[in-house]
C-alpha cells in the first residue's frame, strides 16, 4: 500500500490538468466526475480499496500524504487552484471526523523538486 504520492504543481496549469494529475497519480476511476465533490469522494476513500475510487490506498487508521512540490511557484500563479487543494483536503478529514472515523489525508508542501 502507498502512504505518499508526490504531485509536480508545475504539471498542474488549470482546472483540466488539475483533474488529469491526480486522477492518473490517484488512479481515479473512468466515472470521476473532474470537480472537486468527486475528488473529495475519491480521496475520503482512500483507505478504503473495496470503494474502487483509487487505485493506491493507505492502511485504515493510518495517513494519506500528498506532497506537493514546487508549491510556491504554483500558488503564486494560481492562488484558486490551490486553496481547492488545501480546502478540500481540510474537508476530507472533517467530513470523516464528523462520522467518526480518523482523518486520513497529509499535505506536505516542498518549494521546489
Amino acid at each position: 500500500m502507498n502512504e505518499m504520492i508526490t504531485i509536480d504543481c508545475n504539471e498542474i496549469r488549470n482546472w483540466n490538468t488539475f483533474h488529469d494529475v491526480f486522477a492518473k497519480q490517484l488512479g481515479f476511476p473512468e466515472f470521476y466526475g473532474r470537480n472537486m465533490n468527486a475528488w473529495i469522494d475519491c480521496m475520503t476513500s482512500i483507505d478504503t480499496p473495496e470503494d474502487g475510487l483509487t487505485s493506491v490506498h493507505c492502511a485504515t487508521g493510518s495517513v494519506f500524504t500528498i506532497a506537493l512540490t514546487n508549491v510556491k511557484d504554483f500558488r503564486a500563479r494560481d492562488r484558486e487552484l490551490y486553496d481547492a487543494i488545501v480546502e478540500c483536503s481540510s474537508f476530507v478529514n472533517y467530513r470523516r471526523i464528523e462520522i467518526g472515523e480518523p482523518p486520513v489525508l497529509v499535505l506536505s508542501f516542498q518549494s521546489s523538486t
